[in-house]
């Protein structure tokens, strides 16, 4: 998994924009504004930062070794995942549906409404 697949698959998601808010090599996606993943540009092996219900998170990091609590974010709602050959590109991305719908579900109820729309077209 690479960088360009992790991009054109967050950029999918609907009201999704991408910036580097902290550094040069911190990209992070935000829908409507708040962040949803974030990852270090930099890092090797790659590692992206996704929020995660806060059980699910304890129940991934004992599943996985490949997933850590957040880094440099809240360890109880954020995971750090670390790419490599462990983790299928679908197991991925289900992380990062997990994570854009965590974030979408504490956004205004019309903005909601909004985002769903958009998925469902």
């Amino acid at each position: 998994m690479d960088i360009l697949k992790i991009r054109e698959y967050c950029l999918s998601k609907p009201f999704t924009a991408e910036e580097f808010p902290f550094d040069e090599v911190t990209l992070v996606f935000k829908v409507y504004g708040k962040i949803f993943a974030l990852v270090d540009l930099e890092a090797f092996p790659l590692k992206i930062n996704l929020k995660c219900d806060p059980a699910k998170a304890i129940s991934l990091r004992e599943q996985f070794d490949f997933v850590a609590p957040g880094y440099h974010m809240s360890k109880k709602h954020w995971n750090t995942i670390t790419l490599g050959d462990k983790l299928s590109e679908e197991l991925l991305f289900e992380m990062i549906n997990h994570s854009f719908e965590q974030v979408v579900r504490k956004l205004p109820r019309r903005v909601q409404q909004q985002i769903y729309e958009r998925v469902s077209q």
